[in-house]
Protein backbone atom coordinates (compact mmCIF):
# COMPACT_ATOMS: atom_id res chain seq x y z
CA UNK A 1 0.00 0.00 0.00
CA UNK A 2 1.37 3.42 -0.91
CA UNK A 3 2.14 5.79 1.93
CA UNK A 4 0.03 8.98 1.76
CA UNK A 5 3.14 11.01 0.87
CA UNK A 6 3.85 8.70 -2.06
CA UNK A 7 0.25 9.08 -3.20
CA UNK A 8 0.58 12.87 -3.22
CA UNK A 9 3.79 12.64 -5.24
CA UNK A 10 2.15 10.25 -7.70
CA UNK A 11 -0.89 12.53 -8.07
CA UNK A 12 1.36 15.52 -8.66
CA UNK A 13 3.26 13.64 -11.36
CA UNK A 14 0.04 12.59 -13.08
CA UNK A 15 -1.31 16.13 -12.99
CA UNK A 16 1.85 17.58 -14.52
CA UNK A 17 2.10 15.09 -17.40
CA UNK A 18 0.56 16.75 -20.49
CA UNK A 19 -2.42 15.03 -22.02
CA UNK A 20 -1.81 13.37 -25.35
CA UNK A 21 -2.39 15.63 -28.32
CA UNK A 22 -5.37 14.84 -30.54
CA UNK A 23 -5.49 14.71 -34.31
CA UNK A 24 -7.42 17.50 -35.94
CA UNK A 25 -9.95 15.16 -37.51
CA UNK A 26 -10.63 13.41 -34.19
CA UNK A 27 -11.94 16.70 -32.77
CA UNK A 28 -15.13 16.11 -34.77
CA UNK A 29 -16.10 13.69 -32.02
CA UNK A 30 -15.30 16.02 -29.12
CA UNK A 31 -18.21 16.34 -26.69
CA UNK A 32 -18.76 19.78 -25.18
CA UNK A 33 -21.83 20.97 -23.24
CA UNK A 34 -24.54 22.38 -25.49
CA UNK A 35 -22.21 22.21 -28.47
CA UNK A 36 -22.09 20.31 -31.76
CA UNK A 37 -18.82 20.09 -33.66
CA UNK A 38 -19.91 20.23 -37.29
CA UNK A 39 -16.50 19.88 -38.96
CA UNK A 40 -12.84 19.39 -38.07
CA UNK A 41 -10.13 19.07 -40.65
CA UNK A 42 -6.59 20.15 -41.47
CA UNK A 43 -6.26 22.98 -43.98
CA UNK A 44 -3.09 22.83 -46.06
CA UNK A 45 -0.74 25.81 -46.09
CA UNK A 46 -2.13 28.57 -48.31
CA UNK A 47 -5.26 26.60 -49.20
CA UNK A 48 -7.93 28.49 -47.22
CA UNK A 49 -10.55 30.61 -48.96
CA UNK A 50 -13.72 31.92 -47.26
CA UNK A 51 -17.06 30.75 -48.56
CA UNK A 52 -18.46 33.05 -51.26
CA UNK A 53 -21.64 33.50 -49.21
CA UNK A 54 -19.75 34.70 -46.12
CA UNK A 55 -21.04 38.25 -45.53
CA UNK A 56 -18.74 41.25 -45.36
CA UNK A 57 -15.48 39.33 -45.77
CA UNK A 58 -12.63 41.65 -46.75
CA UNK A 59 -10.59 40.74 -49.80
CA UNK A 60 -7.41 39.59 -48.08
CA UNK A 61 -6.37 36.77 -50.39
CA UNK A 62 -2.68 37.47 -49.77
CA UNK A 63 -3.13 36.95 -46.02
CA UNK A 64 -4.87 33.64 -46.62
CA UNK A 65 -2.17 32.48 -49.06
CA UNK A 66 0.43 33.15 -46.33
CA UNK A 67 -1.33 30.89 -43.83
CA UNK A 68 0.57 27.84 -42.56
CA UNK A 69 -1.21 24.51 -42.25
CA UNK A 70 -3.79 24.69 -39.49
CA UNK A 71 -6.60 22.74 -37.86
CA UNK A 72 -10.00 24.27 -38.57
CA UNK A 73 -12.85 23.36 -36.22
CA UNK A 74 -16.39 24.56 -36.87
CA UNK A 75 -19.21 24.23 -34.39
CA UNK A 76 -22.59 25.39 -33.13
CA UNK A 77 -23.35 26.33 -29.52
CA UNK A 78 -26.94 26.28 -28.25
CA UNK A 79 -27.26 27.72 -24.72
CA UNK A 80 -31.02 28.17 -25.32
CA UNK A 81 -33.69 26.57 -27.51
CA UNK A 82 -33.54 29.56 -29.87
CA UNK A 83 -29.75 29.84 -29.97
CA UNK A 84 -27.59 28.89 -32.94
CA UNK A 85 -24.15 30.35 -32.27
CA UNK A 86 -21.75 29.37 -35.04
CA UNK A 87 -18.05 29.59 -34.22
CA UNK A 88 -14.69 28.50 -35.53
CA UNK A 89 -11.42 27.68 -33.81
CA UNK A 90 -8.21 27.74 -35.82
CA UNK A 91 -4.98 26.19 -34.52
CA UNK A 92 -1.56 26.14 -36.22
CA UNK A 93 -0.49 22.59 -37.03
CA UNK A 94 3.01 23.50 -35.84
CA UNK A 95 4.71 26.44 -34.18
CA UNK A 96 1.90 27.20 -31.73
CA UNK A 97 3.01 29.84 -29.22
CA UNK A 98 0.86 28.38 -26.43
CA UNK A 99 -1.62 31.28 -26.50
CA UNK A 100 -5.24 31.75 -27.48
CA UNK A 101 -6.77 34.85 -29.09
CA UNK A 102 -10.50 35.63 -29.00
CA UNK A 103 -11.72 38.06 -31.64
CA UNK A 104 -14.49 40.65 -31.43
CA UNK A 105 -17.16 41.59 -33.96
CA UNK A 106 -18.13 44.90 -35.49
CA UNK A 107 -21.66 46.27 -35.81
CA UNK A 108 -24.43 43.77 -35.20
CA UNK A 109 -21.98 40.94 -35.99
CA UNK A 110 -23.46 38.17 -38.14
CA UNK A 111 -20.32 36.55 -39.58
CA UNK A 112 -17.10 34.77 -38.67
CA UNK A 113 -14.05 37.07 -38.77
CA UNK A 114 -11.79 35.15 -41.11
CA UNK A 115 -9.27 37.94 -41.59
CA UNK A 116 -8.74 38.14 -37.81
CA UNK A 117 -8.40 34.37 -37.54
CA UNK A 118 -5.82 34.43 -40.34
CA UNK A 119 -3.83 37.16 -38.57
CA UNK A 120 -3.87 35.16 -35.33
CA UNK A 121 -2.71 31.91 -36.93
CA UNK A 122 -0.08 33.68 -39.03
CA UNK A 123 1.37 34.96 -35.75
CA UNK A 124 1.38 31.58 -34.01
CA UNK A 125 -1.82 31.89 -31.96
CA UNK A 126 -4.81 29.63 -31.76
CA UNK A 127 -7.84 31.81 -32.39
CA UNK A 128 -11.61 31.79 -32.42
CA UNK A 129 -14.42 33.87 -33.86
CA UNK A 130 -18.21 33.69 -33.74
CA UNK A 131 -21.15 35.12 -35.64
CA UNK A 132 -22.78 35.70 -32.18
CA UNK A 133 -25.80 33.62 -33.13
CA UNK A 134 -27.09 34.85 -36.49
CA UNK A 135 -26.05 35.41 -40.10
CA UNK A 136 -26.45 38.90 -41.56
CA UNK A 137 -24.50 41.92 -42.70
CA UNK A 138 -23.26 44.00 -39.78
CA UNK A 139 -25.87 46.78 -40.17
CA UNK A 140 -28.83 44.36 -40.18
CA UNK A 141 -30.70 43.59 -36.94
CA UNK A 142 -33.93 42.14 -38.36
CA UNK A 143 -32.90 38.73 -36.97
CA UNK A 144 -33.64 40.15 -33.49
CA UNK A 145 -37.39 40.62 -34.09
CA UNK A 146 -39.21 38.12 -31.88
CA UNK A 147 -35.99 36.41 -30.76
CA UNK A 148 -34.99 37.56 -27.24
CA UNK A 149 -32.60 34.64 -26.79
CA UNK A 150 -30.72 35.57 -29.96
CA UNK A 151 -30.50 39.13 -28.64
CA UNK A 152 -29.00 37.80 -25.39
CA UNK A 153 -26.50 35.79 -27.43
CA UNK A 154 -25.50 38.94 -29.28
CA UNK A 155 -25.38 41.07 -26.13
CA UNK A 156 -23.03 38.94 -24.03
CA UNK A 157 -23.54 35.19 -24.21
CA UNK A 158 -21.98 34.17 -27.54
CA UNK A 159 -18.53 35.65 -26.87
CA UNK A 160 -18.32 33.95 -23.47
CA UNK A 161 -19.62 30.61 -24.73
CA UNK A 162 -17.19 30.70 -27.64
CA UNK A 163 -14.27 31.44 -25.32
CA UNK A 164 -15.09 28.47 -23.10
CA UNK A 165 -15.62 26.00 -25.94
CA UNK A 166 -12.74 27.20 -28.10
CA UNK A 167 -10.24 27.02 -25.24
CA UNK A 168 -11.28 23.43 -24.51
CA UNK A 169 -10.82 22.56 -28.20
CA UNK A 170 -7.35 24.13 -28.14
CA UNK A 171 -6.36 22.21 -25.00
CA UNK A 172 -7.58 18.95 -26.48
CA UNK A 173 -5.82 19.46 -29.81
CA UNK A 174 -2.43 20.31 -28.36
CA UNK A 175 -2.64 18.19 -25.22
CA UNK A 176 -1.22 21.10 -23.28
CA UNK A 177 -2.42 23.73 -20.85
CA UNK A 178 -2.95 27.15 -22.37
CA UNK A 179 -0.27 29.59 -21.28
CA UNK A 180 -2.41 32.71 -21.75
CA UNK A 181 -5.67 33.89 -23.30
CA UNK A 182 -6.19 37.29 -24.93
CA UNK A 183 -9.11 39.16 -26.48
CA UNK A 184 -9.16 42.10 -28.86
CA UNK A 185 -12.07 43.94 -30.43
CA UNK A 186 -13.07 47.38 -31.63
CA UNK A 187 -16.45 49.16 -31.75
CA UNK A 188 -19.02 46.48 -30.84
CA UNK A 189 -15.92 44.34 -30.33
CA UNK A 190 -14.77 46.89 -27.76
CA UNK A 191 -18.13 46.52 -26.02
CA UNK A 192 -17.69 42.74 -26.11
CA UNK A 193 -14.21 43.19 -24.63
CA UNK A 194 -15.50 45.20 -21.67
CA UNK A 195 -18.43 42.79 -21.25
CA UNK A 196 -15.89 39.98 -20.87
CA UNK A 197 -13.85 41.89 -18.28
CA UNK A 198 -16.98 42.78 -16.30
CA UNK A 199 -19.15 39.64 -16.55
CA UNK A 200 -16.62 36.88 -17.16
CA UNK A 201 -13.30 37.96 -15.60
CA UNK A 202 -11.87 34.43 -15.81
CA UNK A 203 -12.15 34.17 -19.60
CA UNK A 204 -9.10 36.24 -20.52
CA UNK A 205 -5.76 37.30 -19.05
CA UNK A 206 -5.43 40.38 -21.22
CA UNK A 207 -8.02 42.42 -23.11
CA UNK A 208 -7.85 45.23 -25.67
CA UNK A 209 -11.04 47.28 -26.04
CA UNK A 210 -10.98 49.71 -28.95
CA UNK A 211 -13.55 52.50 -29.42
CA UNK A 212 -15.97 50.58 -27.18
CA UNK A 213 -19.71 50.81 -27.84
CA UNK A 214 -20.20 49.88 -24.19
CA UNK A 215 -22.88 52.52 -23.43
CA UNK A 216 -24.92 51.34 -26.39
CA UNK A 217 -28.32 52.46 -25.15
CA UNK A 218 -27.22 56.12 -24.93
CA UNK A 219 -24.71 55.90 -27.75
CA UNK A 220 -27.40 54.87 -30.25
CA UNK A 221 -29.83 57.41 -28.82
CA UNK A 222 -27.15 59.87 -29.89
CA UNK A 223 -27.45 58.51 -33.43
CA UNK A 224 -31.13 59.45 -33.37
CA UNK A 225 -30.20 62.91 -32.10
CA UNK A 226 -27.91 63.43 -35.09
CA UNK A 227 -30.50 62.08 -37.54
CA UNK A 228 -33.17 64.40 -36.20
CA UNK A 229 -30.76 67.35 -36.20
CA UNK A 230 -29.87 66.93 -39.87
CA UNK A 231 -33.44 66.44 -41.12
CA UNK A 232 -35.30 68.92 -38.86
CA UNK A 233 -36.14 70.66 -42.09
CA UNK A 234 -34.84 70.02 -45.62
CA UNK A 235 -32.26 72.78 -45.23
CA UNK A 236 -30.69 71.17 -42.12
CA UNK A 237 -28.89 68.47 -44.09
CA UNK A 238 -25.13 69.03 -44.42
CA UNK A 239 -23.85 67.50 -47.69
CA UNK A 240 -20.43 65.92 -48.10
CA UNK A 241 -19.32 68.88 -50.22
CA UNK A 242 -19.29 71.08 -47.09
CA UNK A 243 -17.24 68.78 -44.86
CA UNK A 244 -13.85 70.04 -46.12
CA UNK A 245 -14.77 73.61 -45.16
CA UNK A 246 -15.87 72.52 -41.67
CA UNK A 247 -12.71 70.50 -41.09
CA UNK A 248 -10.44 73.23 -42.47
CA UNK A 249 -12.01 75.80 -40.12
CA UNK A 250 -11.68 73.59 -37.05
CA UNK A 251 -8.09 72.63 -37.87
CA UNK A 252 -7.17 76.26 -38.51
CA UNK A 253 -8.58 77.17 -35.10
CA UNK A 254 -6.99 74.39 -33.07
CA UNK A 255 -4.20 72.55 -34.90
CA UNK A 256 -1.36 74.59 -33.36
CA UNK A 257 -2.58 74.25 -29.73
CA UNK A 258 -0.10 71.38 -29.20
CA UNK A 259 2.80 73.39 -30.60
CA UNK A 260 2.92 71.52 -33.93
CA UNK A 261 1.03 72.37 -37.13
CA UNK A 262 0.46 69.03 -38.81
CA UNK A 263 -3.20 69.08 -39.84
CA UNK A 264 -4.28 67.12 -36.74
CA UNK A 265 -5.95 68.39 -33.57
CA UNK A 266 -4.11 66.44 -30.89
CA UNK A 267 -6.61 67.02 -28.08
CA UNK A 268 -9.97 68.26 -29.37
CA UNK A 269 -11.27 68.75 -25.82
CA UNK A 270 -8.99 71.81 -25.69
CA UNK A 271 -10.42 73.06 -28.98
CA UNK A 272 -13.16 75.61 -28.38
CA UNK A 273 -14.14 75.83 -32.00
CA UNK A 274 -17.02 78.13 -32.87
CA UNK A 275 -18.36 77.36 -36.37
CA UNK A 276 -20.42 80.59 -36.48
CA UNK A 277 -18.00 82.31 -38.93
CA UNK A 278 -18.93 79.62 -41.48
CA UNK A 279 -22.42 81.13 -41.82
CA UNK A 280 -23.11 82.01 -45.45
CA UNK A 281 -22.99 85.76 -45.93
CA UNK A 282 -24.55 85.86 -49.37
CA UNK A 283 -25.38 82.85 -51.54
CA UNK A 284 -25.05 79.24 -50.40
CA UNK A 285 -21.85 77.42 -51.42
CA UNK A 286 -19.55 74.54 -50.42
CA UNK A 287 -17.44 76.95 -48.35
CA UNK A 288 -20.20 78.06 -45.98
CA UNK A 289 -23.19 76.83 -43.95
CA UNK A 290 -26.76 78.02 -44.00
CA UNK A 291 -28.35 78.87 -40.65
CA UNK A 292 -30.23 75.51 -40.42
CA UNK A 293 -27.00 73.67 -41.26
CA UNK A 294 -25.09 75.65 -38.64
CA UNK A 295 -27.75 74.80 -36.04
CA UNK A 296 -27.50 71.10 -36.94
CA UNK A 297 -23.70 71.17 -36.72
CA UNK A 298 -23.79 72.71 -33.25
CA UNK A 299 -26.23 70.02 -32.11
CA UNK A 300 -23.90 67.28 -33.33
CA UNK A 301 -20.94 68.83 -31.49
CA UNK A 302 -23.06 69.28 -28.34
CA UNK A 303 -24.44 65.73 -28.22
CA UNK A 304 -27.86 64.54 -27.00
CA UNK A 305 -29.43 65.90 -23.83
CA UNK A 306 -32.75 66.32 -22.09
CA UNK A 307 -34.09 68.47 -19.28
CA UNK A 308 -34.15 65.60 -16.78
CA UNK A 309 -30.69 64.05 -17.23
CA UNK A 310 -28.72 66.80 -18.92
CA UNK A 311 -26.07 65.28 -21.19
CA UNK A 312 -27.11 61.80 -22.32
CA UNK A 313 -23.98 61.00 -24.32
CA UNK A 314 -20.97 63.07 -25.43
CA UNK A 315 -21.07 64.93 -28.72
CA UNK A 316 -18.61 64.58 -31.57
CA UNK A 317 -15.40 66.58 -31.62
CA UNK A 318 -13.96 68.91 -34.26
CA UNK A 319 -11.34 67.57 -36.68
CA UNK A 320 -11.48 64.54 -38.96
CA UNK A 321 -14.86 65.39 -40.51
CA UNK A 322 -13.67 64.34 -43.99
CA UNK A 323 -12.33 61.08 -45.36
CA UNK A 324 -13.78 57.59 -45.89
CA UNK A 325 -14.48 57.17 -42.17
CA UNK A 326 -15.64 60.73 -41.56
CA UNK A 327 -18.96 62.44 -41.01
CA UNK A 328 -20.31 61.85 -44.52
CA UNK A 329 -20.06 58.09 -44.00
CA UNK A 330 -21.37 57.98 -40.45
CA UNK A 331 -23.41 61.05 -39.54
CA UNK A 332 -24.90 62.72 -42.60
CA UNK A 333 -24.73 60.02 -45.25
CA UNK A 334 -25.56 60.41 -48.94
CA UNK A 335 -29.00 61.80 -47.98
CA UNK A 336 -30.62 63.12 -44.79
CA UNK A 337 -30.71 60.52 -42.00
CA UNK A 338 -29.17 57.82 -44.18
CA UNK A 339 -25.60 57.48 -42.89
CA UNK A 340 -24.30 54.45 -41.00
CA UNK A 341 -25.50 56.00 -37.76
CA UNK A 342 -29.08 55.90 -39.02
CA UNK A 343 -28.81 52.26 -40.13
CA UNK A 344 -27.53 51.12 -36.74
CA UNK A 345 -30.03 53.23 -34.80
CA UNK A 346 -32.95 51.97 -36.88
CA UNK A 347 -31.90 48.35 -36.33
CA UNK A 348 -31.32 48.78 -32.61
CA UNK A 349 -34.53 50.60 -31.75
CA UNK A 350 -36.92 48.96 -34.24
CA UNK A 351 -35.66 45.39 -33.85
CA UNK A 352 -34.17 45.21 -30.35
CA UNK A 353 -35.90 47.84 -28.21
CA UNK A 354 -39.44 48.30 -29.56
CA UNK A 355 -39.72 45.05 -31.57
CA UNK A 356 -41.55 46.98 -34.27
CA UNK A 357 -40.27 46.91 -37.84
CA UNK A 358 -42.37 50.01 -38.63
CA UNK A 359 -40.85 52.10 -35.82
CA UNK A 360 -40.13 55.68 -36.95
CA UNK A 361 -37.03 57.43 -35.59
CA UNK A 362 -38.79 60.80 -35.84
CA UNK A 363 -41.07 59.73 -32.96
CA UNK A 364 -38.13 59.31 -30.55
CA UNK A 365 -38.54 61.65 -27.58
CA UNK A 366 -35.38 62.24 -25.55
CA UNK A 367 -37.30 63.01 -22.38
CA UNK A 368 -39.16 59.68 -22.55
CA UNK A 369 -37.52 57.12 -24.79
CA UNK A 370 -34.01 57.14 -23.32
CA UNK A 371 -35.46 55.83 -20.04
CA UNK A 372 -37.57 53.26 -21.89
CA UNK A 373 -34.48 52.08 -23.76
CA UNK A 374 -32.46 51.77 -20.56
CA UNK A 375 -35.26 49.83 -18.86
CA UNK A 376 -35.44 47.34 -21.72
CA UNK A 377 -31.83 47.00 -22.84
CA UNK A 378 -29.24 48.52 -20.49
CA UNK A 379 -28.73 45.55 -18.18
CA UNK A 380 -28.18 43.11 -21.04
CA UNK A 381 -26.43 45.26 -23.65
CA UNK A 382 -24.41 47.91 -21.78
CA UNK A 383 -20.96 47.19 -20.36
CA UNK A 384 -20.65 50.09 -17.93
CA UNK A 385 -19.71 48.42 -14.62
CA UNK A 386 -16.63 50.26 -13.23
CA UNK A 387 -15.91 47.55 -10.66
CA UNK A 388 -13.24 45.46 -12.37
CA UNK A 389 -11.79 44.08 -9.14
CA UNK A 390 -12.49 40.41 -10.00
CA UNK A 391 -10.65 40.86 -13.30
CA UNK A 392 -7.76 42.69 -11.65
CA UNK A 393 -7.49 40.16 -8.82
CA UNK A 394 -6.93 37.39 -11.36
CA UNK A 395 -4.01 39.34 -12.77
CA UNK A 396 -5.98 40.59 -15.77
CA UNK A 397 -4.78 43.62 -17.74
CA UNK A 398 -6.99 45.91 -19.81
CA UNK A 399 -6.04 48.41 -22.51
CA UNK A 400 -8.59 50.86 -23.90
CA UNK A 401 -7.99 52.96 -27.01
CA UNK A 402 -10.07 55.41 -29.02
CA UNK A 403 -9.50 57.82 -31.89
CA UNK A 404 -10.13 61.50 -31.16
CA UNK A 405 -11.66 61.90 -34.67
CA UNK A 406 -14.15 59.04 -34.36
CA UNK A 407 -17.46 59.87 -36.10
CA UNK A 408 -19.15 56.62 -35.01
CA UNK A 409 -18.69 56.57 -31.24
CA UNK A 410 -18.00 59.84 -29.47
CA UNK A 411 -14.43 59.49 -28.12
CA UNK A 412 -15.22 61.04 -24.76
CA UNK A 413 -17.24 57.91 -24.00
CA UNK A 414 -13.97 55.97 -23.56
CA UNK A 415 -12.56 58.73 -21.36
CA UNK A 416 -15.71 58.73 -19.24
CA UNK A 417 -15.61 54.96 -18.72
CA UNK A 418 -11.90 55.04 -17.89
CA UNK A 419 -12.48 57.77 -15.33
CA UNK A 420 -15.38 55.85 -13.79
CA UNK A 421 -13.07 52.87 -13.17
CA UNK A 422 -10.38 55.09 -11.67
CA UNK A 423 -12.99 56.72 -9.42
CA UNK A 424 -14.39 53.36 -8.32
CA UNK A 425 -11.12 51.49 -7.81
CA UNK A 426 -8.74 54.30 -7.00
CA UNK A 427 -5.81 55.67 -9.02
CA UNK A 428 -3.23 53.21 -7.66
CA UNK A 429 -5.24 50.03 -8.15
CA UNK A 430 -6.38 51.21 -11.57
CA UNK A 431 -2.81 51.89 -12.68
CA UNK A 432 -1.93 48.29 -11.82
CA UNK A 433 -4.14 46.86 -14.57
CA UNK A 434 -5.67 49.62 -16.75
CA UNK A 435 -4.44 51.95 -19.51
CA UNK A 436 -6.22 54.24 -21.96
CA UNK A 437 -4.64 55.53 -25.17
CA UNK A 438 -6.32 58.30 -27.16
CA UNK A 439 -5.16 58.52 -30.79
CA UNK A 440 -5.14 62.05 -32.29
CA UNK A 441 -6.67 62.20 -35.76
CA UNK A 442 -7.78 58.55 -35.81
CA UNK A 443 -11.31 57.83 -36.97
CA UNK A 444 -13.42 54.78 -36.06
CA UNK A 445 -11.00 51.96 -35.23
CA UNK A 446 -8.72 52.89 -38.13
CA UNK A 447 -7.98 55.56 -40.72
CA UNK A 448 -8.13 59.32 -40.40
CA UNK A 449 -5.60 62.14 -40.75
CA UNK A 450 -3.49 61.08 -37.75
CA UNK A 451 -1.22 58.07 -37.14
CA UNK A 452 -3.66 55.20 -36.80
CA UNK A 453 -1.84 51.86 -36.94
CA UNK A 454 -0.36 50.42 -33.74
CA UNK A 455 -0.88 46.67 -33.69
CA UNK A 456 -4.02 46.30 -31.59
CA UNK A 457 -4.41 42.71 -32.82
CA UNK A 458 -1.74 40.03 -33.33
CA UNK A 459 0.39 40.63 -36.37
CA UNK A 460 3.93 40.49 -37.66
CA UNK A 461 5.10 43.36 -35.44
CA UNK A 462 7.03 42.07 -32.42
CA UNK A 463 8.20 45.37 -30.91
CA UNK A 464 6.06 46.14 -27.82
CA UNK A 465 6.60 49.87 -28.40
CA UNK A 466 4.93 49.58 -31.81
CA UNK A 467 2.42 46.87 -31.04
CA UNK A 468 -0.35 47.35 -28.49
CA UNK A 469 -0.98 43.62 -28.58
CA UNK A 470 2.65 42.82 -27.73
CA UNK A 471 2.72 45.54 -25.05
CA UNK A 472 -0.32 43.96 -23.42
CA UNK A 473 1.26 40.51 -23.48
CA UNK A 474 4.50 41.78 -21.96
CA UNK A 475 2.45 43.45 -19.21
CA UNK A 476 0.53 40.24 -18.49
CA UNK A 477 3.47 37.86 -18.75
CA UNK A 478 6.38 39.93 -17.42
CA UNK A 479 4.69 42.54 -15.26
CA UNK A 480 6.13 45.40 -17.34
CA UNK A 481 3.41 48.07 -17.68
CA UNK A 482 3.15 49.62 -21.13
CA UNK A 483 4.62 53.04 -21.68
CA UNK A 484 3.95 54.95 -24.87
CA UNK A 485 2.81 53.05 -27.97
CA UNK A 486 4.20 54.23 -31.30
CA UNK A 487 1.47 54.84 -33.89
CA UNK A 488 2.24 55.04 -37.60
CA UNK A 489 0.60 56.96 -40.42
CA UNK A 490 1.37 55.35 -43.78
CA UNK A 491 1.15 57.35 -46.98
CA UNK A 492 -1.73 55.05 -47.87
CA UNK A 493 -3.66 53.85 -44.82
CA UNK A 494 -3.34 50.12 -44.27
CA UNK A 495 -0.49 49.75 -46.76
CA UNK A 496 3.01 49.66 -45.17
CA UNK A 497 4.52 49.29 -48.64
CA UNK A 498 3.39 52.85 -49.41
CA UNK A 499 5.96 54.20 -46.95
CA UNK A 500 5.79 55.91 -43.58
CA UNK A 501 4.42 59.44 -43.53
CA UNK A 502 4.59 60.06 -39.78
CA UNK A 503 5.02 58.34 -36.42
CA UNK A 504 3.79 59.69 -33.11
CA UNK A 505 3.66 58.30 -29.56
CA UNK A 506 0.31 57.44 -28.01
CA UNK A 507 0.55 58.27 -24.33
CA UNK A 508 -1.20 56.68 -21.35
CA UNK A 509 -4.17 58.94 -20.61
CA UNK A 510 -4.21 61.65 -19.33
CA UNK A 511 -0.65 62.21 -20.60
CA UNK A 512 -0.23 63.80 -24.01
CA UNK A 513 2.61 63.83 -26.57
CA UNK A 514 4.64 67.05 -26.67
CA UNK A 515 7.26 68.01 -29.22
CA UNK A 516 10.72 68.36 -27.67
CA UNK A 517 11.55 71.30 -29.92
CA UNK A 518 14.16 69.70 -32.16
CA UNK A 519 14.13 67.20 -35.01
CA UNK A 520 11.37 66.26 -37.39
CA UNK A 521 7.82 66.57 -36.13
CA UNK A 522 7.06 63.46 -38.18
CA UNK A 523 9.32 61.31 -35.97
CA UNK A 524 7.96 59.90 -32.71
CA UNK A 525 11.41 59.99 -31.11
CA UNK A 526 11.18 63.79 -31.00
CA UNK A 527 8.13 63.70 -28.72
CA UNK A 528 7.74 62.92 -25.05
CA UNK A 529 4.70 62.02 -22.95
CA UNK A 530 3.85 64.68 -20.37
CA UNK A 531 1.00 65.53 -18.04
CA UNK A 532 -1.41 67.97 -19.69
CA UNK A 533 -1.36 71.59 -18.65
Amino acid sequence: MLHWVDRLVLCALVMTVPAAAATCESLAGLKLPGTTITAAHTVAAGAFAPSPDSPAQPALAANYKALPAFCRVQGVIQPSNDSHIEFEAWMPSSGWNGKYQGLGNGGFAGSIGYSGLAAAVNSGYAGSSTDTGHKAISTDAEWALGHPEKVADFDYRAIHETAEKAKEIVRTFYGNTLKRSYFSGCSNGGRQALMEAQRYPADYDGIIAGAPANFITHHLAGFIWDAQATEADPASYIPASKMPAIEAASVAACDALDGVKDGVIDDPTKCHFDPAPLLCKDSDSASCLTQPQLTALKKIYAGPSNSKDGQIFPGYLPGGETGPGGWSAWITGPAPARGLQFLFAKGFFADMVYQDAAWDYRTFNFGRDVSVTDDRRARSANAMDPNLKPFKDRGGKLILYHGWSDAAIAPLNAVNYYQSVVSKMGPKDSADFLRLYMAPGMQHCLGGPGPNEFGATPGAETDPRRSMSMALERWVESGAPPDQIIATKYKSDGNPASGVLRTRPLCPYPQVARYTGSGSTDDASNFTCVAPK
